[in-house]
C-alpha cells in the first residue's frame, strides 16, 4: 500500500524527517560517490535523496507512482518530477546509469513488473540502489513514520529478490539507528548513534540499503524437445508402468 506524498513531505519537514534524511542522504552518497555526466532517476519518493547530485550529474529525475502522488520538486525553477505509473515508466531502454527506489519497493504490490522495468532502463552497467525498512529494526514497528508502512525486508530477503529478477546484489549497507522520537537531545546525537549502531547493532538498522547491477545474460531455460518428451505413458500391454529416458 502507497503512502499519500504529503504524508511523506509532511515526514520529512519534520525534525525526526530532517534527522532522517540527513542520515540516509549520507549513506547513499558513501556507496555512490561520483555520479558526474551520469542519469539518475529517483523512483519511489526519493526527491529528499536527490538533491546532492544535481550538481554533478547530467540529468536528475523523480517518477512518483501514480498511486502515491507526484509533488513540485525542486521547490525553485523547472520541475523534475513525473506522475507515472511504476510499471511503465516514461523513459527509454537504457536510459538510465543510476536508480535510487526510496518508499517504493515495500508499497508496490507489482514487485516483479516494477523491477524489470527498472531493469528495461539501467544501461549496461547502470547501478540500482534499493533502500527499504528493515525487518528487525524498530522503525518498521512504528506506523507514525514512511518505514513503518508495507513490507519490510531483511537483507537476505531483499537480495534473493532482486537475484530472482535479474539482478545482481553487490553489496548489503544499514543506516538509521536512531530511535524515531522527536527528542532534540537524540536526533542532535544521531551521527554517534549512527557510528556505535554500525559497529554493535547492524542486524536492528532502521533500513537495508542494497546495491546491484543487472544481469545481461539471465533467462529461463525451458526443457528440450527431447527432454519433454521423455515422460511416457504406457500401454496395459507394456512391462513397466512408466520410462523415462536420460
Amino acid at each position: 500500500m502507497w503512502t499519500d506524498v504529503v504524508d511523506l513531505r509532511d515526514f520529512y519537514a519534520s525534525s525526526l524527517g530532517a534527522a532522517a534524511q540527513r542520515v540516509i542522504s549520507r549513506r547513499i552518497r558513501d556507496i555512490w560517490v561520483d555520479t558526474k555526466g551520469m542519469n539518475v532517476l529517483g523512483l519511489g519518493y526519493a526527491t529528499p535523496f536527490l538533491n546532492s547530485f544535481r550538481a554533478e550529474a547530467a540529468r536528475v529525475t523523480a517518477a512518483m507512482p501514480a498511486r502515491q502522488g507526484v509533488l513540485h520538486w525542486p521547490h525553485e525553477g523547472k520541475g523534475l518530477t513525473a506522475l507515472c505509473d511504476e510499471c511503465d515508466l516514461p523513459l527509454a531502454d537504457l536510459s538510465m546509469d543510476r536508480v535510487l527506489l526510496v518508499h517504493a519497493l515495500e508499497c508496490t504490490e507489482q514487485i516483479r513488473p516494477l523491477l524489470r522495468e527498472v531493469w528495461r532502463i539501467l544501461t549496461g552497467s547502470g547501478r540500482l540502489l534499493v533502500v527499504v525498512p528493515n525487518r528487525s529494526g524498530i522503525w518498521s514497528r512504528i506506523e507514525r513514520t514512511p518505514f513503518g508502512h508495507g513490507q519490510p525486508y531483511s537483507p537476505f530477503q531483499i537480495s534473493r529478490l532482486l537475484r530472482e529478477n535479474l539482478f545482481t546484489p553487490l553489496q548489503s549497507y544499514s543506516a538509521l539507528y536512531i530511535p524515531p522520537v522527536h527528542s532534540r537531545m537524540i536526533l542532535a546525537a544521531a551521527p554517534a548513534w549512527e557510528k556505535v549502531g554500525e559497529k554493535v547493532f547492524s542486524t536492528f538498522s532502521g533500513i537495508v540499503l542494497i546495491e546491484a547491477s543487472k544481469q545481461l545474460y539471465a533467462g529461463n531455460i525451458q526443457p528440450a524437445p527431447a527432454q519433454q518428451r521423455a515422460y511416457a505413458t504406457v500401454t496395459p500391454g507394456n512391462s513397466s508402468s512408466s520410462q523415462r529416458s536420460r
